[in-house]
């Protein structure tokens, strides 16, 4: 049987970097990495006490706040093939990013939206 741990939280943010300053000066997370990502766009990688805060960069009018939240497992295939024989929904297939890393994503109740991963990111 598969294990899961919470890996993650995926925020969206006009500006990441203002908003990682929330999490440090109010809350007292660590400030992990922060990177333009290339196509104009920044992100940010915060660490509150062990809990991974990704911060990624939206265009003006798409959607801010929480993206979605990440659940770690040991067998992500067995876990994914499961949870399609009990009918989840899954909006994205078990996809490669590493050698040792991959991921699939899923709609829980209330349009919740989950990464499932195998690896860290």
């Amino acid at each position: 049987m598969p294990e899961y741990y919470f890996d993650h939280i995926h925020l969206r943010s006009l500006n990441p970097i203002k908003t990682a300053e929330f999490y440090t000066q109010n809350f007292g997370a660590k400030l992990v990495s922060s990177r333009d990502t290339g196509d104009g766009r920044a992100s940010a990688k915060l660490d509150l006490k062990g809990v991974t805060i990704l911060i990624g960069q939206v265009k003006e009018g798409e959607p801010v706040g929480l993206h979605h939240f990440g659940i770690r497992t040991d067998k992500l295939e067995e876990s994914v093939a499961t949870m399609k024989e009990k009918g989840l929904k899954f909006t994205q297939d078990i996809r490669q990013v590493r050698p040792d890393f991959k991921m699939s994503f899923l709609t829980a109740p209330e349009n919740v939206s989950i990464e499932l991963q195998e690896g860290q990111f």
